[in-house]
């Protein structure tokens, strides 16, 4: 039997062990080996950087994330240094951004308390200050009380009136925004049933959403509304926030805003995702609306809270994911009953199809299969309707499809916005 004389075990950890920390760093670590420590050397490349950094399982970035948090809480200096380091500056593939590496320390405040997070902090902006120049990074003043939650983005309200809550997510990649996204909710819902769509989208666009008035943390003013006040409502804004063309994904009622704004204010729709959503109802339809009306009126949202549900979601959403449809009911029913009966009355009378065909904006038609609120039908005659207009059916959706089937619609937006 022959003995190969390479330690495979050593040699792939020597590897793995380069990949992370760098040529330099191990050749200055294997010259400082002796008589006293070598073993040492020979057991942490074989067992850490290959038993453990060898596995497949986790990304090396994960991996690296790991590390720096168990240094933090077990108060490693030296080694977390170290490992900052060759976060930052290691293989494209596998190394952390600042932002990156920021997200770990904050989380560590939580898991390994905040004396170790600020320490942490201190340690690593000694390291940025430093290498900051190779890797494009300068750390710029910043006022604490500036700061946002990037799930969450930049809140404000609107200056007009009615007063309109908004947030903005900036492009998390640092870059110019490809695009500016604008996400407009569905009756009897708010701007954050966008959240998880937003989050990915700002990795490269400016992302805006709103609550339309009447709902969320937006006035709601007296009376019954239209929808081109709906549409002016959300004119206004991006003027504000001078936004320039956007990309405007609307779902039910967000829908037949951006329908409206395309005709209306053809100047700030670069594209339009009309999702769950119709250019008009059939008068027995408009009646339903009214009589919606005259029951919230006379007895509250409340009254209405599992009848919309059944609208929202098909049975088997319902079933299997009640706490979600939970959510959504107390939003539905905790929504002013002025603003939710004025939002009624503008869906219930939306009527666009005779305009469609002067809609310029590229469209993309998302409906959901067993929609019963807007069908197919509706999807259809809206993509007919609107030149070069695309329809893709979600299966198994009902109308909020973007709930029920949000990687389906995700993948539809990303692919549409891709082409733009």
């Amino acid at each position: 039997m022959s003995h190969d004389p390479i330690d495979h075990d050593f040699e792939r950890g020597l590897n793995n062990r380069r990949s992370i920390l760098g040529d330099a760093w191990v050749e200055r670590s294997l010259s400082n080996a002796n008589s006293f420590n070598a073993d040492f050397q020979n057991l942490i490349t074989r067992f850490a950087w290959q038993e453990i950094w060898g596995r497949p399982g986790l990304e090396q970035k994960t991996r690296r994330a790991i590390v720096l948090s168990i240094t933090i809480a077990l108060g490693r200096w030296e080694e977390f240094d170290l490992h900052v380091r060759a976060a930052l500056l290691g293989d494209p593939a596998n190394r952390l951004t600042p932002d990156e590496l920021k997200e770990v320390l904050i989380q560590s405040a939580i898991y390994a308390g905040v004396p170790a997070a600020n320490t942490a902090f201190t340690h690593a902006m000694i390291i940025l200050r430093e290498i900051g120049p190779q890797i494009g990074y300068a750390l710029e003043p910043m006022a604490p009380a500036a700061t946002h939650h990037p799930g969450v983005g930049r809140e404000g309200r609107s200056s007009g009136r009615p007063a309109l809550h908004y947030s903005v997510r900036a492009p998390r990649n640092g870059k110019a925004p490809r695009h500016t996204v604008v996400l407009s909710h569905a009756l009897g819902c708010d701007l954050s049933m966008w959240d998880a769509l937003a989050n990915t989208l700002a990795e490269d666009c400016r992302v805006i959403a709103y609550d339309h008035r009447g709902h969320g943390s937006s006035e709601a003013p007296p009376g019954m509304y239209d929808m081109a006040s709906l549409c002016d409502d959300a004119a206004a804004l991006l003027r504000e926030l001078d936004t320039g063309p956007v990309v405007w994904i609307g779902l039910s009622m967000g829908g037949m805003v951006g329908q409206e704004l395309a005709l209306r204010h053809p100047a700030l729709v670069r594209a339009l995702v009309l999702a769950n959503t119709t250019s008009g109802y059939p008068d027995a339809a408009r009646a339903m609306w009214q009589q919606r009306i005259a029951t919230v009126q006379a007895q509250g949202v409340e009254t209405i809270g599992d009848a919309v549900m059944g609208r929202y979601f098909t049975e088997h959403f319902r079933t299997g994911h009640a706490a979600t449809v939970a959510r959504f009911r107390r939003r539905v029913v905790s929504t002013d009953a002025v603003g939710y009966a004025g939002c009624c009355h503008a869906v219930g009378n939306v009527d666009t199809t005779a305009r469609l065909g002067a809609i310029a904006a590229p469209t993309l038609v998302i409906a959901g299969e067993l929609d019963q609120g807007t069908p197919v039908a509706m999807s259809e005659a809206l993509a007919n309707g609107i030149p070069g207009a695309r329809l893709e059916v979600l299966k198994d959706a009902s109308h909020l499809s973007y709930i029920e089937q949000p990687q389906a619609f995700g993948q539809a937006v990303r692919s549409f916005i891709a082409t733009l």
